[in-house]
């Protein structure tokens, strides 16, 4: 067994960032000899668009054709399954989103495989695989080996890994495989997708944000801390109960099955507990400010400076030290 497959992820045959990055790291291990790198676009009508991912250090891309109009966790394990069958790599990579956790597990269990989720760094030696994520609510870093496992599924975090250069040199190829229901499962069923609304705003790639959860209490409130925001230069971001509750929209959910914030340095977390779906999203950030007003929220666990107040007397205070706010 030898080389990388990569698991491309989409979205409605828009590629995500993860694909590249993910690709990032298979040429990394290519170079220290885990080679062929291989990547399988899944979907329908993927050929033309699967060309963008023949990037330096790839050596194929494999358009695997099936008439699914939105992801199928079921679909991708069979698929992903049957490759890894049919070309027997030593790694499987999948994103650490919403769409490879869903099916990620159940293939490495299907393959035999060792298994790690979350990973931020990857090495090949002496044909081993080895991982590292975090542990311990992220105060350690745990390095993982799989002894006695040909292969090794991971799922990799996002705006971890550099992409490679665009100039590649990999070939294309349709697949279609022929597998029946019973080869791939049928305990998923998708129910509808809900589009994010598009504000021009994106929080992977704010540098400051001002984060809000459910200790703002109600709906009305929100104006508030989106002045407060403006004020502060910072873009305003919640946790999942106020996007679930419709407050803000979806796209400005931090965490798991939101956005990471990828790119931020300043973090202020107003009434945020820190569920560990939440914190997923913060992995990147380099300075956090939490305030709660329970001095044992989670949240306190991983912020660089806690304050354990009331947000809105927090709000308060941060206002009176600031200009005021223009007319104009």
């Amino acid at each position: 067994m030898s080389g990388t497959l990569v698991v491309a992820d989409h979205t409605r045959g828009t590629f995500s960032a993860l694909s590249a990055e993910m690709l990032g790291l298979a040429t990394q291990l290519r170079s220290a000899g885990l080679a062929p790198v291989r990547v399988a676009v899944i979907g329908a009508h993927m050929a033309e668009a699967a060309a963008a991912l023949a990037l330096d250090g790839v050596d194929e891309v494999i358009v695997v054709s099936r008439e699914a109009a939105e992801f199928d966790a079921g679909l991708y394990e069979g698929v992903a399954r049957l490759l890894s069958e049919r070309f027997e790599p030593s790694l499987v990579l999948i994103g650490h989103s919403a769409n490879g956790m869903a099916y990620a597990a159940g293939l490495a269990i299907a393959l035999g495989a060792g298994f790690a989720a979350d990973v931020f760094d990857a090495t090949w030696q002496a044909g081993a695989v080895g991982a590292t994520r975090s542990g311990f609510g992220n105060k350690v870093n745990v390095v993982l080996d799989f002894a006695g496992k040909c292969v090794t599924v991971l799922t990799v975090r996002g705006g971890t890994f550099k992409p490679p250069g665009t100039a590649g040199a990999g070939s294309v190829r349709v697949e279609v495989l022929a597998f029946g229901a019973t080869e791939v499962g049928d305990s998923w069923s998708h129910e509808r997708f809900v589009d994010p609304l598009d504000e021009g705003v994106d929080v992977s790639k704010s540098d400051f944000i001002l984060a809000i959860g459910r200790g703002i209490q109600d709906e009305k409130n929100v104006s508030r801390f989106e002045a407060l925001a403006g004020r502060l230069g910072a873009t305003l971001a919640c946790s999942r109960p106020v996007a679930d509750s419709g407050w803000l929209p979806k796209n400005r959910q931090v965490g798991l099955t939101g956005k990471p914030a990828a790119g931020c340095k300043l973090y202020i977390a107003l009434g945020i507990s820190g569920a560990v779906q939440h914190l997923w999203g913060m992995k990147h950030v380099e300075t956090i400010i939490a305030v709660n007003t329970d001095p044992n929220a989670p949240m306190f666990g991983v912020a660089t400076y806690g304050v354990i107040a009331d947000l809105f007397d927090f709000a308060t205070a941060l206002e009176h030290q600031l200009p005021p706010a223009s007319s104009g």
